[in-house]
């Protein structure tokens, strides 16, 4: 009985000190409530839970080796494109109503710059984009830089390997970053062989077994390619023949997503965030090169599309992705238009869309008809009961599966990225979204949001608030499991 005692006493003091480590840890109330709950009701699991998965490594050195070279990086980057940012900031080629959103983005997000005459193509699903993506890749004189979350061993991820392949062999620096969990089809062989073609090649947060649970929360969700230093592609789209609706050997769902190619000053700032990401889980550093960073592009057609890269991390102070979205439906006056396959907005985003709703604005919410995830389609449900309840307008997309990470703001702000409505995108991934500011863009995005429209399902408010209450029951319970999806 003693024994008994003693361990009851030993296990309430450590419980009291994880709790304690909770509170200082994590930001949220909402989470570090969410955590105590799970270390006191749940012995034992619940603490060795927290500790797999719950350490806020934001405020850890997980990522000290990134963030010193990243500010060792920044300055010769960054300095050069300040003062340009600021002349287009003032030159009145955007809106007023998004001058704060533009000043938070560039203070808030490594100094990321607002940069001006950019070609933008919005690209709809993978049929659009790997055409484009193929004949740019072909068409490289200096560099590729090419980091994806998804990229696949089959007819799609071989076809951009054959020409990573035959650029390196030209003379062309060939670097291929991959996410070590996302990416976790590509086997020795396909990576030996595109090594000795000459492609540089480098995975993301490698996956141990001692450390397999954080590093499986840590993950690389962008998609970024850098051509010549003056060609991007950024968006939803990851390598993968399930993204193309193209191919007569797809037997998958319809996929529909969205990307962007980007030619002009924007890509500057995506060679930034690649050059850091390499340096962190590449053995070899890349620094500032001209040729990397052209002080000037030779396409004299460029558009004066306005364009802000924004991107956070673990390796940034604060999550820069959502409170960039928060203040951009914050500066909304007329209309926002949503796409996300997970939608777990938490409470601040709620807050600011109930307000969106409650003061006139048009907010319609593009959700996936079918998720493959039950338990983050119960979560959501969630979200969507008190939303209907105050008058936004919800669709379930019908012709497949939306993976789209998009909003459209009034009639001249689109966001297009990799970021993900969720908990996880916005605190726990590496992400990267695209803020242009143009009538045209936010247009074609309206006008693509649209043509979804018509083949989803608006959902009937009476009849979702109406379900049994058990419905609404479980939905409200996994609902308090959402800062851990």
């Amino acid at each position: 009985m003693n024994w008994i005692l003693l361990y009851e006493v030993v296990y309430v003091i450590v419980m009291l000190l994880v709790a304690m480590r909770v509170l200082y840890d994590t930001r949220s109330d909402t989470k570090a409530l969410a955590y105590i709950l799970f270390i006191v009701f749940i012995p034992i699991v619940g603490i060795l839970f927290y500790f797999s998965f719950g350490i806020n490594y934001r405020k850890r050195k997980l990522y000290s080796k990134k963030i010193i070279q990243d500010l060792q990086f920044r300055k010769r980057i960054i300095d050069k494109m300040n003062e340009y940012s600021k002349t287009i900031s003032d030159s009145g080629l955007i809106s007023e109503n998004y001058q704060n959103l533009v000043e938070y983005i560039r203070n808030a997000s490594n100094n990321s710059p607002l940069s001006a005459n950019n070609e933008v193509k919005l690209l709809i699903n993978g049929e659009e984009k790997f055409p484009e993506l193929l004949t740019a890749l072909k068409n490289a004189k200096t560099h590729i830089h090419i980091e994806y979350y998804i990229y696949e061993n089959d007819i799609t991820g071989n076809a951009v390997a054959e020409i990573l392949m035959e650029k390196a062999q030209q003379g062309v620096e060939v670097r291929f970053m991959y996410d070590d969990f996302g990416s976790n089809g590509l086997n020795k062989t396909f990576i030996e062989k595109l090594r000795e073609a000459g492609v540089h090649t480098a995975s993301f947060y490698k996956i141990k077994w001692y450390a397999l649970a954080s590093r499986l929360n840590y993950r690389n969700h962008r998609k970024i390619i850098v051509i010549d230093g003056n060609t991007g592609f950024v968006g939803g789209i990851n390598i993968s023949d399930k993204y193309r609706n193209d191919l007569e050997t797809k037997n998958g769902l319809f996929w529909r997503d969205t990307h962007l190619m980007i030619k002009g000053k924007a890509t500057s700032y995506l060679q930034y965030l690649f050059i850091c990401d390499w340096n962190f889980c590449s053995t070899t550093n890349l620094g500032y090169s001209e040729t990397y960073f052209p002080a000037s592009f030779k396409n004299k057609t460029l558009e004066n599309e306005v364009v802000q890269i924004v991107a956070s991390g673990p390796d940034s102070k604060q999550p820069v992705i959502f409170y960039s979205l928060l203040e951009a439906i914050g500066s909304a006056k007329k209309n926002i238009y949503i796409t996300s396959p997970y939608f777990i907005p938490g409470e601040s985003l709620m807050d600011v869309l109930i307000i969106a709703i409650q003061s006139g604005l048009d907010v319609k919410i593009l959700i996936p008809g079918v998720s493959d995830s039950k338990t983050i389609n119960a979560a959501a449900s969630a979200y969507y009961t008190e939303l209907l309840r105050y008058g936004a307008k919800i669709y379930k997309y019908n012709k497949g599966f939306v993976h789209a990470k998009t909003m459209v703001i009034d009639d001249d702000l689109a966001i297009i990225g990799s970021a993900n409505m969720d908990y996880r995108s916005f605190d726990l991934n590496f992400e990267v979204n695209a803020m242009v500011y143009s009538k045209k863009i936010a247009k074609q995005l309206t006008e693509a949001f649209y043509n979804d429209l018509q083949v989803s399902e608006k959902i009937d408010t009476n009849t979702w608030l109406n379900r049994p209450k058990y419905i609404h029951l479980w939905e409200k319970i996994v609902r308090l499991l959402s800062p851990f999806l």
